[in-house]
C-alpha cells in the first residue's frame, strides 16, 4: 500500500491541475481502509522519503484526522468511522515521529500540529498518557528529541488544553520548561521554544483567573518570581558580532540568529504579562524599564548597519515559528517600553529627572528625553528594503505613510511610541536633536534628517488630536529645516519636507496660518514640476491639509490647479496598474474631494467629475475607494441640491450621461463592479433629489435598472439598484408611475410590481433582496391602494411567504417592516389579513403564525432608529389590541439554561443546540417590549453610553493609569481585531432614541394597570420585572 500511496503522494505535488485532483480524490478513497493512516506516518517517518514526500504526507494526514477523527472537529465530515484500534495506533505512532529527532525541522513542525489536533478532542480522557509522556521526556531528550518535544508541547498548550486540563499540570509544566530555558547547556533554539511555552500559558491562566482568583495569583505572582530575574538576565545578554552573509543561518551556542531568538520571546513574554497581569512585575517595572532602554540603545547601532545601510532580510521566522531577526527584536522591545509606559511608577520616575534642579542650565541635552529622540529618529529611519519597495511602487509607500499596513516596522512602532511622550518637552528636544541632524557632523544622512521630520509629523499628530499648543517660535525654527528637507536631492527626504511644512503650518496655535497659501502653492507647483512620483503623491495628500485649513474663499482658488494638478497625475501613469492602488487612488480621491468641496459649485465648469468618475471605474473593485467616491459624490450632490432645483438640474445633466454609460459598459464586460459603483452613485443622486426630479430622470434611469435586477445575481448591485428604484419613488412617485418602458410597453407601477415579485422569488437569496422591503412600503405608501387595487394584498401575501423562509437578519427586518408600518394605523387589518394566508412548508400555517414568530423572535435585533421606533410602536398598537387568536399562537421564549460553564465552539452548538421555552405571542410580546426599555443608569442616546471596560474590580492594577484600558485605535492589532467585528457591528447597533423610550415608558404605564397584563406578570422572568420597577423608581423620582 505505501508504495501506492508514494505514487499518489507524488502526484500531488505534479504542476498540472488535473493529475492533483485526480491524486487527491484517490487518495480520499482510501479514508475507509485502517491501514491508511499508519501508511501515511510510515512514508512521513522513513529519512529514505524525500522530505516534500514526507510534508505531503502528513498533510494529507492532517486533512484525514480533521474530517475523520472526531465530530468535535469543525472541519469533521460523517460517514467514516476509524477504529479505537486504529486510533491508538496513530496516536502512539504520530507522537513517535514528532518527538523522534528527526533531522528535518518541517516533519516535526507538521507531524506535532497534527498531534496537538488530535490532543484537542482526546486529551486527556481517550489520550490520558500524552502530557506526562512529554514532560518526562524533557528532562532526558537529546538536543534533537528535545525540540520535537517542545514543539508537540507548545501546541498542545495553545491548541490543546482547556483550563481544568492546565490547572492539573500547570505547576509541573512550568517547572519542566523554567529548567529548559534557563539551562545554558541547551541550544539558544530550544530555550526560546520553551519561553514561547511559557508565554502561551498566560492566556489560559488568564481564563482560570476568573474563576478561581486566589489559587492562580498565588502561581502565577511564584512563577513571574522565578522567571523575572532570568528574564532580565537575558535582556542583558550583548548582541554576538554582527554576521557575515555565510553566518547568518548558523544557530550554535552563541551564535546571532540564536541570541536575538531567544532575546524576542523574552520581550514577548515579559509584555504578555504586563498587558495581561501588570500588578505581577510591579516590583521589577524599573529594573525592566531601564534594561529595555539600554538594550535599545545597544541596538541602534546594528539595526542601522544591518538595515539602513545594508540591505539584510528582515521579518524571518524559522520552521517552528520563531522571530530570528534584529527587526523583529527592536519591535517587541519598542512595543515593550510603550506598555511600560503606562507604569505611574515609570513615569514618576522620569517626571523626576526632568525636574529644574536635575537639568544643567535648562537643556535636555542628556537627559532620558534627549535618548529616546534618539533612539526614535534611529529606528525611524527608510530601510534599504523600504526604498527599494516605494521606489518600485509608490502604493506601498502611501500604504506605510497612512499607516494601513499589514508591514508592521520599527518605524510604525516608534509612531505608536510617540503618543506616549508628548506630556514631555519632545518639540524642543527634537529640535535640538534636528539641528544637530540637519547642521552637525557631516556623517548626518539624509535617511536620518527625514526619520528627524517623521517623528516631528508623529508628534504633531498626537498633540494636535490632544489640542494641545504649539509654541510658534519652536513652530519658526523648525520651518527652516523642513525648507532645507523641501530643496534636498534626495527625494525621501524632498517628499517628507512637504508632508512635514502641511503638518506644520495648518495647526492653528503654532502661528503659521498666514502662510498657509504661499506652501500650498509651492506644494501645487511641484506635483507638476517634480520627476519624482513620491514626491508627487506627497505633495498631493500634503492638499489635503491646506484645502482643510484655508477658508473656503480661499480653497476655491486652488480648486482648478489641484483638478489639474490630480489629472495630469493620472495622465502620466499607468492606469492599467492603478486597479492594484488602492492607496494611491484613495489619496487622489480624497484630495479631490476636499478640492470640489470648496465650492461644489463650480465642478461643473472644469472636468473635477471627469476625473472623479475616471478613478471611480478604476477603483470600482476596492471596497475603501468606492466608499470614498461615493461619499464625496454624495457631498456634492447634497451640496447642488441645497443650492435649489436649476443647479440640481445641472448636476444631473452632466453626470447622467457618464453613470448610465458606466452600466452599459459593465454590461458589456460583465464588470459587476463596476456597474455597482454606477448604480451606487445614482442612488446617492436620486436620494438628494429635490422633488419632483428632472424631467426625463426617471427615462433615463428606470430601463437600466430595470435590465440589471432581471440579468444580475449580484448581492450589492441589486441591493443598491432597488434601493435607488425606492428613491426614485420617494422623490417623483408621480414621474415613475407616468413612465413607460419603452422595450415592452409597460408602465412604471407594473415594472416595480415586477421587480419585487422576483426580488422576493425562491430564486433569489437573502443579502440581494435584502432591500426589497423598503422598496414595497415606498410602492405602498406612494401608490396606495386605489392605484394598486387588487396588487396590494397579492404583494403582502407575498412577503409574508418569502419571510417564512428569511434567514439574514437584516433581510427580514427589512421585510417584517413591511407589516410593522402598515400596523402603525391599520393594525387590526394587518392582522385580519395575515390570518386569511395560508403558507405551505415546513414553517408554514398562516401568514399570522409565521409573521409573528419571525417578528419576534428577531425584533430585538433590529437596527437603525427609524425601524426601531416604528417596530415598538407597531408592536404596542398590536398589542392594545387584545387579539384572542394571538394566545393561541406559541412562539420562542427564554433561551433554557445550560449548566455547563464551558464555553461553545461552532462544532458544540451543532451537536447540543440551544434550547428555549415556548410562550404564547402576548407574553412574548410583552417580553420583547420590555427588553426595549434602557436599563436606569444606562443612557439611551448614543455618545453617552459608559465607556468603561468590564473587568476586575480588584484594586492590584492602581500602579498603572488607564490608559491600557483604553482601545488604541493606532495599534495595527487592535485595527485588525476590530474589522474583524466591521460586518457583526453593522446589524449589532440597536439603540434607540430618547422619545422612543418615553412612548414606551408611558406605554407600560398604562398596560399595568390593565388586567391582561397582570396575568402575563406572572411569566416574566426576574430580571424583567426588575426592570419595570425600575422604570417606575425612576419616574416616581422625577
Amino acid at each position: 500500500m505505501e508504495q501506492q500511496v508514494l505514487q499518489l503522494l507524488a502526484a500531488t505535488l505534479e504542476p498540472a491541475p488535473e493529475t492533483r485532483t485526480n491524486a487527491e480524490r484517490h487518495l480520499e478513497q482510501l479514508y475507509t481502509n485502517d491501514a491508511f493512516p499508519i501508511c501515511l506516518i510510515s512514508i512521513a517517518s522513513h529519512n529514505s522519503v524525500e522530505p516534500p514526500l514526507r510534508q505531503a504526507a502528513l498533510l494529507v494526514l492532517k486533512t484525514f484526522v480533521l474530517r475523520t477523527w472526531s465530530q468535535s472537529l469543525e472541519e469533521f465530515q460523517p460517514g467514516i468511522t476509524i477504529s479505537d484500534a486504529t486510533k491508538d495506533q496513530v496516536r502512539q505512532s504520530l507522537l513517535a515521529l514528532a518527538t523522534s529527532g528527526d533531522q528535518e525541522r518541517k516533519v516535526i513542525s507538521a507531524s506535532s500540529y497534527v498531534v496537538s489536533k488530535i490532543a484537542s478532542v482526546d486529551f486527556p480522557e481517550q489520550w490520558p498518557s500524552l502530557l506526562p509522556t512529554l514532560l518526562q521526556l524533557i528532562p532526558r531528550s537529546h538536543e534533537n528529541q528535545l525540540h520535537g518535544v517542545l514543539v508537540v508541547l507548545g501546541n498542545l498548550v495553545e491548541d490543546g488544553f482547556d483550563e481544568e486540563q492546565f490547572g492539573t499540570s500547570a505547576v509541573e509544566l512550568v517547572k519542566c520548561i523554567y529548567d529548559v530555558a534557563t539551562d545554558e547547556g541547551k541550544t539558544l533554539t530550544s530555550r526560546a521554544l520553551a519561553i514561547s511555552i511559557f508565554r502561551a500559558c498566560w492566556d489560559t491562566m488568564e481564563l482560570m483567573y476568573q474563576t478561581d482568583k486566589a489559587s492562580v495569583r498565588q502561581f502565577m505572582q511564584e512563577a513571574s518570581d522565578a522567571w523575572t530575574p532570568f528574564f532580565v538576565n537575558v535582556l542583558k545578554i550583548p548582541l554576538p558580532r554582527i554576521p557575515t552573509d555565510e553566518q547568518q543561518d548558523e544557530a550554535g551556542p552563541g551564535s546571532w540568529r540564536g541570541v536575538v531568538a531567544l532575546k524576542t520571546q523574552v520581550v514577548k513574554a515579559l509584555d504578555k504579562i504586563h498587558r495581561l497581569f501588570p500588578h505581577l512585575l510591579s516590583q521589577h517595572t524599573l529594573s525592566l524599564f531601564s534594561t529595555v532602554w539600554e538594550s535599545l540603545q545597544a541596538h541602534v547601532g546594528p539595526y542601522v548597519t544591518l538595515y539602513v545601510t545594508d540591505n539584510q532580510q528582515g521579518r524571518l521566522e524559522d520552521a517552528d515559528r520563531l522571530p530570528y531577526t534584529l527587526d523583529f527584536l527592536v519591535i517587541e522591545e519598542l512595543d515593550y517600553l510603550q506598555t511600560l509606559f503606562g507604569s505611574l511608577t515609570v513615569k514618576r520616575e522620569l517626571d523626576a529627572q526632568l525636574t529644574p534642579e536635575k537639568i544643567s542650565n535648562g537643556a535636555l541635552e542628556g537627559t532620558w528625553i534627549a535618548q529616546i529622540m534618539a533612539i526614535l529618529v534611529g529606528y525611524s529611519q527608510i530601510t534599504q528594503e523600504d526604498e527599494g519597495l516605494w521606489n518600485f511602487d509608490v502604493n506601498v509607500f502611501l500604504s506605510e505613510e497612512t499607516s494601513e499596513t499589514a508591514n508592521y516596522s520599527p518605524r510604525n512602532a516608534c509612531s505608536l511610541l510617540v503618543q506616549k511622550l508628548t506630556k514631555w518637552p519632545v518639540l524642543e528636544s527634537l529640535l535640538a536633536y534636528t539641528k544637530t541632524t540637519f547642521e552637525g557632523a557631516p556623517e548626518s544622512n539624509a535617511r536620518a534628517k527625514e526619520a528627524a521630520l517623521f517623528v516631528l509629523k508623529q508628534i504633531l499628530d498626537e498633540l494636535d488630536s490632544c489640542s494641545a499648543e504649539v509654541n510658534p517660535n519652536l513652530a519658526r525654527a523648525y520651518l527652516e529645516y523642513i525648507g532645507l528637507a523641501m530643496r534636498d536631492d534626495d527625494e525621501f527626504l524632498r517628499a517628507r519636507g512637504y508632508i512635514s511644512a502641511a503638518r506644520l503650518t495648518t495647526i492653528s496655535s503654532a502661528g503659521l496660518l498666514d502662510i498657509v497659501p504661499e506652501y500650498a502653492q509651492q506644494t501645487l507647483s511641484i506635483i507638476d514640476q517634480d520627476a519624482s512620483d513620491v514626491v508627487k503623491v506627497s505633495c498631493i495628500r500634503s492638499l489635503q491639509e491646506y484645502l482643510k485649513t484655508l477658508p473656503s474663499s480661499r480653497a476655491r482658488e486652488f480648486q482648478v490647479q489641484t483638478v489639474a494638478a490630480i489629472s495630469n497625475f493620472l495622465s502620466s501613469q499607468d492606469l492599467s496598474e492603478l486597479k492594484d492602488s488602492e492607496d494611491l487612488l484613495d489619496t487622489l480621491v480624497e484630495t479631490l474631494r476636499d478640492a470640489i468641496m470648496a465650492d461644489p459649485s463650480l465642478c461643473l465648469e472644469h472636468p473635477a467629475l471627469d476625473v472623479l468618475f475616471t478613478m471611480a471605474s478604476y477603483g470600482a473593485s476596492s471596497f475603501q475607494t468606492t466608499m470614498l467616491v461615493n461619499e464625496a459624490f454624495e457631498s456634492i450632490t447634497s451640496s447642488m441640491a441645497a443650492k435649489g432645483p436649476e443647479a440640481y438640474s445641472q448636476l444631473c445633466a452632466k453626470v447622467l450621461p457618464t453613470l448610465t454609460g458606466a452600466l452599459d459598459v459593465g454590461d458589456m464586460t460583465s464588470e459587476n463592479t463596476l456597474s455597482d459603483m454606477a448604480v451606487s452613485l445614482l442612488s446617492s443622486l436620486a436620494e438628494h433629489g429635490l422633488k419632483p426630479l428632472p424631467q426625463s430622470f426617471v427615462a433615463t434611469v428606470m430601463p437600466k435598472l430595470y435590465r440589471l435586477l432581471f440579468s444580475s445575481n449580484d448581492f450589492s448591485l441589486n441591493q443598491s439598484a432597488t434601493v435607488t428604484i425606492r428613491h426614485l419613488l420617494s422623490r417623483d412617485p408621480d414621474q415613475v408611475f407616468s413612465w413607460q418602458d419603452p422595450a415592452t410597453g409597460k408602465g412604471g407601477l407594473e415594472i416595480v410590481l415586477l421587480i419585487i415579485d422576483r426580488l422576493l422569488g425562491p430564486n433569489v437569496d437573502d443579502a440581494s433582496a435584502a432591500e426589497v422591503g423598503g422598496l414595497a412600503v415606498e410602492l405602498v405608501e406612494k401608490a396606495g391602494a386605489d392605484r394598486l387595487g387588487p396588487y396590494l394584498m397579492q404583494l403582502l401575501r407575498i412577503v409574508a411567504v418569502r419571510l417564512s423562509t428569511a434567514e439574514h437578519a437584516s433581510f427580514i427586518q427589512n421585510l417584517v417592516l413591511v407589516f410593522a408600518r402598515l400596523a402603525l394605523t391599520n393594525a387590526k387589518e394587518v392582522l385580519d389579513f395575515l390570518a386569511q394566508v395560508h403558507i405551505e412548508g415546513g414553517a408554514g400555517g398562516t401568514g399570522l403564525e409565521v409573521v409573528l414568530r419571525k417578528w419576534l423572535e428577531h425584533s430585538v435585533h433590529f437596527s437603525g432608529y427609524d425601524a426601531i421606533r416604528q417596530n415598538i410602536i407597531a408592536l404596542t398598537n398590536i398589542y392594545k389590541l387584545h387579539d384572542d387568536r394571538l394566545a393561541n399562537i406559541r412562539v420562542q421564549g427564554d433561551l433554557m439554561a445550560d449548566n455547563s460553564s464551558r464555553i461553545k465552539t461552532r462544532s458544540q452548538s451543532k451537536r447540543t443546540p440551544d434550547r428555549y421555552s415556548i410562550i404564547p405571542v402576548p407574553l412574548k410580546l410583552t417580553k420583547v417590549l420590555i427588553s426595549e426599555l434602557s436599563n436606569p443608569l444606562t443612557p439611551s442616546t448614543p455618545g453617552l453610553m459608559q465607556n468603561k471596560l468590564s473587568g476586575d474590580s480588584d484594586d492590584e492594577d492602581g500602579e498603572w493609569e488607564d490608559e491600557p484600558n483604553l482601545v488604541d485605535l493606532g495599534n495595527p492589532k487592535t485595527t485588525a481585531d476590530l474589522m474583524a467585528y466591521a460586518d457583526e457591528a453593522k446589524w449589532n447597533g440597536h439603540q434607540m432614541d430618547d422619545d422612543t423610550q418615553s412612548y414606551l415608558i408611558d406605554f407600560f404605564k398604562h398596560a399595568s394597570t390593565e388586567p391582561d397584563f397582570q396575568n402575563l406578570y406572572h411569566g416574566l422572568t426576574d430580571e424583567e420585572r426588575e426592570k419595570l420597577h425600575s422604570m417606575d423608581n425612576k419616574q416616581a423620582a422625577q
